[in-house]
């Protein structure tokens, strides 16, 4: 059975339900709580994918201006990303363009990216068009997908494409490059271990605010997670 190993980051602006995405998906749980990252936190999760075995090191990286510069550290050696924005923030929305460049800047083309326009479950306050969302991930080399933290719509599914990507992308690398798999498979391990270690605790950098979600509002009116 073969062995995979990746490393995903997710990127967007503070508020738009990173943290609750990754917290979702690893771990099924849902805080009602605004949920700030401090720098970033890591996350893992192990799964079976046809018969393959798969480890997926995700790291939740900040989106307060202030930790922008901090980005570029995490973007490395990534091999998926997820980029986030609010669909009931437009400026959240509008803001990805510049995550795109950051992201690009330090992998060019060597990472699967996938918008998602998260908080769908407020579909009624949607500020960001679906088209447009589609329309912009196409021309930046991304896919969309729409999903709800809160009530767990879209979230597996989102991680499941990514991965199933990623896992072809791998594949199409090592049949053109044959011998590249164990070098490759022992750097991204070796980097993934160094940074867990770093991250001192699986959920570290994670402020759980004391503003409760219902009453918390980003620029779009949204709430926080």
């Amino acid at each position: 059975m073969s062995n995979r190993e990746f490393k995903i980051v997710l990127l967007g602006e503070g508020c738009v339900g990173k943290t609750s995405l990754a917290l979702r998906y690893v771990e099924d749980k849902f805080n009602d709580k605004h949920l700030t990252t401090v720098q970033a936190s890591f996350l893992s999760k192990k799964l079976n994918v046809s018969g393959r075995r798969v480890t997926l090191n995700i790291w939740d990286t900040a989106g307060q201006e202030r930790f922008h510069a901090l980005g570029p550290i995490y973007y490395r050696d990534s091999d998926g990303a997820i980029l986030v924005y609010d669909i009931t923030d437009e400026d959240s929305f509008e803001k990805a363009r510049n995550w795109v460049k950051e992201l690009r800047k330090i992998r060019g083309n060597d990472v699967t990216l996938y918008l998602v326009g998260n908080k769908i479950d407020l579909e009624r306050d949607r500020h960001v068009p679906l088209a447009n969302a589609e329309e912009f991930a196409s021309s930046v080399g991304a896919k969309h997908c729409g999903t709800s933290a809160k009530l767990n719509r879209g979230v597996e599914e989102a991680f499941a494409r990514l991965t199933a990507d990623m896992l072809a992308r791998r594949d199409a690398e090592e049949a053109s490059n044959p011998g590249s798999s164990s070098r490759s498979s022992t750097s991204r391990s070796e980097g993934a271990t160094s940074a867990g270690r770093r991250s001192s605790g699986r959920n570290a950098g994670i402020i759980v605010g004391e503003d409760d979600v219902d009453g918390a509002s980003g620029a779009g009116g949204g709430k926080c997670c």
